[in-house]
């Protein structure tokens, strides 16, 4: 990731951390969620999720994973990780969640080592040329038997006014609109994972995928 591109993404989303749970989190609940039941997260595993936000998706991998299992997360934002700290030892899962504020096209974490990795609108925040070597730094660290779960704004689907006028803004304003829509099918499939299961939905008027896909054996 450019340095310029990665120093505007952490200022934009320290600013949105302010504000992120009252605009973004109600409306991407039920799509989050829904991506969470595909992850199916169970007692004793290790679960890695990128781009966290401010917690939310954290305190259900918690919950799931147990006292046995451990959840994972980072994030590029300072601010949001704060928040989701604070969240998390609200919670009582301070010892059950571990956080880092982190690059993602970088990630530290031994080889093969999540049972699962999750993220929700993350993948399309990267841009056309870092997702390739992005999926495959997810490759890396998940576990050969793993499995992937992604949930992301779409280009497939019906494109009706709100999606014609998301990708007018997206173009227009491109450094505050950042998330642009993806064929995350698509690009899953091109870098090391298969594909089980593709499912759309929507909010807003825009169409939002979540995939699930295993690691080739």
């Amino acid at each position: 990731m450019a340095t310029a591109n990665k120093e505007h993404i952490i200022k934009n989303y320290n600013r949105l951390s302010l504000w992120y749970d009252t605009i973004a989190a109600g409306s991407e609940k039920n799509l989050r969620l829904a991506g969470l039941r595909q992850l199916n997260a169970t007692a004793g595993e290790t679960i890695l999720e990128i781009g966290f936000g401010t917690g939310h998706s954290l305190l259900e991998i918690a919950e799931a994973v147990g006292n046995s299992g451990k959840a994972y997360g980072i994030d590029i934002s300072n601010r949001m990780l704060d928040i989701a700290k604070g969240r998390a030892a609200a919670a009582g899962y301070g010892e059950r969640i571990e956080l880092q504020c982190a690059d993602a096209l970088n990630l530290l974490f031994i080889a093969k080592n999540f049972d699962g990795l999750f993220m929700s609108f993350t993948l399309e925040v990267f841009s056309p040329l870092d997702v390739g070597p992005f999926l495959q730094q997810c490759w890396k660290v998940v576990k050969m038997s793993g499995r992937m779960c992604v949930v992301a704004m779409s280009i497939e689907g019906k494109h009706g006014m709100m999606m014609k006028l998301y990708e007018w803004a997206h173009k227009k304003f491109p450094n505050t609109v950042d998330c642009r829509p993806i064929s995350a099918k698509e690009l899953i499939g091109a870098n090391g994972f298969d594909v089980i299961e593709d499912t759309m939905m929507s909010f807003w008027g825009l169409s939002v995928e979540i995939v699930r896909s295993t690691k080739h054996q």
